[in-house]
């Protein structure tokens, strides 16, 4: 499940196929077991309940019978607080049982109309039955015999239920994403800190870190088809392709779409790679919240790097004209992925030099600016 655009939101997954059908096979048989030897009468809310009811009737083991209401109560993602009655039943149902089959239960004021059409009709019993049921958003005192699912007062599209008439044939369920994301991209010479300061933030703010080294690692290790994709390049010693670096990127923040935000560390490099994030992102809603880099003097990063060498036992940190060489061409590819980001106000400058927790700070700061101005 990927997240999806419908009109002009995004939406992320949020109740499987799976999970769905467990419920509505449940629901089918815990009313079975409650009403032994009736033949009850099924009624359901259109629109929105009419894959559920499908299902539902699918499941339910015992002999019933089926009408349908077609009621209104939404507009966009808000509830309008009126309910308009569109099409009504059209036998009698004087002595019979009635179960109403609701996709959803909000503010209830689609049940309080439901009460009133059945008040009249000389019914044995009148008993609900809801897919879904929303407790914080639920208004009215008429009681719900039946519940499948308690879920938050958030927007939900999928199975039945829409925005503005879209997402109602999607087979799973769906959330707005309402919060705005922090997606941050760290740029910084080697020896400047980035993956300390990345697994300090990504504690804070609940980021998920993705290293671009750790991301090829993973798939060529995993042999993935992107991962093997990856390998023929690198085997014959050329540069692997911007596509397939964006595509497990992609993967990545896929497999994390309950994430409040991403840290991108090594990626990008060019200005071609930056267009093609900012075009990953925006096609799932999202945008790169701010660029930071962490600036500190050349000749600090290096006696850095040389006692982390003395440590690691890398070679390019034990050999200060690599070092240098690596501080070049960094300069080079960064200074126009600056004037990019410049362009977009969203580079800003840290200084890198001091203790951990007093850059940490200083990253902070920049983070929590980016909120204040969402706000």
């Amino acid at each position: 499940m990927k997240t999806i655009r419908l009109h002009d939101k995004y939406f992320r997954p949020f109740i499987s196929p799976s999970e769905i059908n467990e419920t509505v096979t449940r629901l089918a048989c815990d009313i079975h077991d409650e009403i032994p030897g009736e033949v009850p009468v099924f009624v359901a809310i259109l629109n929105g309940s009419f894959m559920f009811a499908a299902d539902f009737l699918k499941k339910y083991p015992g002999d019933c019978e089926i009408t349908f209401v077609k009621l209104a109560s939404y507009s966009g993602t808000a509830t309008t607080g009126s309910v308009r009655q569109l099409v009504g039943v059209n036998k009698s149902l004087e002595g019979r049982t009635v179960i109403v089959l609701e996709d959803i239960v909000d503010t209830g004021n689609t049940l309080v109309e439901i009460h009133r059409i059945f008040s009249e009709m000389n019914v044995k019993s009148l008993k609900i039955a809801t897919l879904f049921y929303k407790p914080e958003a639920y208004k009215q005192q008429l009681n719900i015999d039946y519940i499948g699912k308690e879920l938050p007062d958030r927007f939900i599209v999928g199975y039945g239920l829409d925005y503005d008439e879209l997402g109602r044939n999607l087979p799973e369920v769906y959330q707005l994403k309402e919060k705005d994301m922090i997606n941050l991209v760290l740029f910084g010479k080697p020896g400047a800190g980035k993956g300390t300061q990345a697994a300090f933030l990504k504690e804070k703010y609940n980021l998920v870190h993705i290293s671009t080294g750790d991301v090829f690692r993973y798939n060529i290790k995993n042999e993935t088809e992107l991962g093997k994709l990856a390998r023929t390049y690198i085997d014959k010693g050329e540069l692997v392709p911007d596509e397939v670096t964006i595509n497990m990127l992609e993967a990545e923040v896929e497999k994390n779409d309950d994430a409040e935000g991403f840290i991108f560390d090594g990626f990008p490099r060019t200005t071609a790679q930056a267009q093609a994030l900012d075009q990953l992102l925006q096609g799932k809603g999202m945008e790169v919240s701010a660029t930071i880099a962490l600036e500190a003097d050349d000749e600090v990063l290096i006696q850095r790097l040389l006692e982390r060498g003395k440590i690691s036992g890398r070679s390019d940190d034990q050999d200060e004209r690599k070092i240098r060489n690596r501080f070049e061409e960094y300069n080079e590819k960064t200074a126009p992925l600056i004037d990019y980001y410049k362009e977009q106000e969203k580079f800003y400058s840290v200084n890198g030099i001091g203790s951990v927790a007093e850059i940490t700070e200083r990253l902070s700061g920049v983070i929590q600016g980016l909120e204040t101005v969402k706000q």
